[in-house]
């Protein structure tokens, strides 16, 4: 199948130049269920990207579609603020009976706005004002959010130029293996703490994602993750994981930071904790860190309650059994072995990832955006990431099967071989 672009009039001459994911799909989409979208002239895709990771359990889930459904139809609330209802009751009572406490999780929960970066910015804020600090330590080719206090973590050069204005109090320190093993783990971040001579003001926190997904798909090894929550509690900061991407199942675990044995102080949730694609986001913390005042973090949409339906029916779904994670890792072992057999045959390719998130770099970084055009034309969405755009970037929906699995993978090959 060859896909021929549409033209898309309105989009170009009325919607603003920032616009980017359709630039690379040129398709006007009407319909989606599972793993496939459909555009208006009936043209099918399989994808590879599942709303960058909001669409853990597919597109119109009809499991989330039917409790979704039966409350709009009830006259359930929609908008609630921070207001107490029955939706909301339903869903922190499952996510602490499936989640919290099966891991023995101490976290209270915060609703801090329906977006990722609501959640970055009240994990921030909270660092800080438990700590009494300003500075906080991120990881170079991390990516947190495009509010100015996500940016200001952000590693990214173009997108933190697009803020304007400088970004204060974020401290960038090397990402696991940034320095190929050449350099034990920490030693640069740690001699700066302990120097009173380097200038490296206290910080009151590191943040960091286990996975980089923006960042070119950069996997921290377990053992890494465990050295940096050490360090954190020797020198006093609060270790926050950034699980926005990586969570909800995406590596394995519910939380990607479980493989690791650890415990952060503040986890930050967003994506596909609504399971359905709709706003939502999460900022959980230890008890003894909830030191805010009423409204002191405030937000109009926080109370998003049709969300919380669609969220307490994925976790009493897919998360209540324990079979979602063997799914994911299972699933992710089938493109592991694909994408080795493709790097057998491609010097200029390398391959990583975790669970159901995986990046075939590329040495030349326009192979990677040529791979990922040519999958389009076949019917496959693939997205890139890594600051120079040259990984190929597979996200593909939790709930994918095998059969649409290898047939992706299939394609990707194809792209691969014929954009040599």
């Amino acid at each position: 199948m060859t896909i021929t672009p549409p033209a898309l009039s309105v989009f170009e001459t009325l919607e603003s130049e920032v616009r980017s994911y359709c630039r690379g799909w040129p398709a006007v989409f009407d319909r989606a269920q599972g793993a496939r979208l459909t555009d208006e002239d009936g043209h099918s895709y399989l994808d590879f990207f599942a709303g960058a990771g909001s669409l853990n359990y597919g597109h119109n889930n009809p499991v989330l579609k039917r409790a979704l459904i039966d409350y709009i139809e009830r006259d359930g609330i929609t908008h609630g603020l921070d207001m107490a209802t029955t939706a909301k009751r339903a869903f922190l009572e499952t996510f602490q009976n499936v989640i919290l406490r099966p891991r023995d999780l101490p976290y209270k929960v915060m609703f801090p706005g329906p977006t990722g970066t609501n959640a970055v910015e009240s994990a921030l804020k909270l660092a800080r004002k438990v700590k009494g600090r300003e500075s906080v330590v991120s990881f170079t080719n991390a990516f947190h959010g495009m509010s100015l206090g996500s940016l200001a973590v952000t590693g990214n050069a173009f997108k933190r130029a697009g803020a304007g204005i400088p970004l204060v109090h974020g401290t960038p320190m090397p990402f696991d293996n940034y320095f190929d093993g050449q350099v034990p783990d920490f030693l640069w971040f740690e001699r700066l703490l302990e120097d009173q001579g380097s200038g490296l003001n206290k910080p009151a926190a590191v943040i960091v994602e286990t996975v980089q997904g923006e960042g070119g798909i950069n996997v921290a090894r377990a053992e890494w993750l465990r050295a940096l929550q050490d360090l954190c509690h020797r020198q006093d900061m609060l270790l926050i994981v950034d699980d926005i991407q990586m969570g909800c199942g995406r590596t394995g675990g519910f939380f990607s930071f479980e493989e690791a044995g650890i415990v952060p102080d503040i986890v930050t949730l967003s994506k596909s904790i609504s399971g359905y694609g709709l706003p939502m986001s999460l900022c959980l913390f230890k008890g003894e860190l909830d030191i805010w005042e009423p409204g002191e973090h405030n937000g109009t949409f926080r109370g998003n309650n049709p969300a919380f339906v669609t969220a307490a029916a994925a976790l009493d779904a897919y998360w209540a059994d324990g079979q979602m994670e063997k799914q994911t890792l299972a699933r992710g072992e089938q493109i592991a072995q694909t994408l080795l057999a493709i790097c057998g045959e491609e010097p200029a390719a390398q391959f990583r990832g975790r669970g159901l998130v995986w990046g075939l770099e590329f040495t030349d970084p326009a192979r990677a955006s040529a791979v990922c055009a040519r999958a389009f034309e076949l019917g496959l969405l693939l997205e890139t990431s890594g600051p120079q755009s040259e990984v190929v970037k597979l996200l593909p929906p939790l709930t994918i099967t095998p059969e649409e699995l290898d047939e992706g993978l299939r394609t990707l090959a194809r792209c691969v071989h014929e954009t040599a």
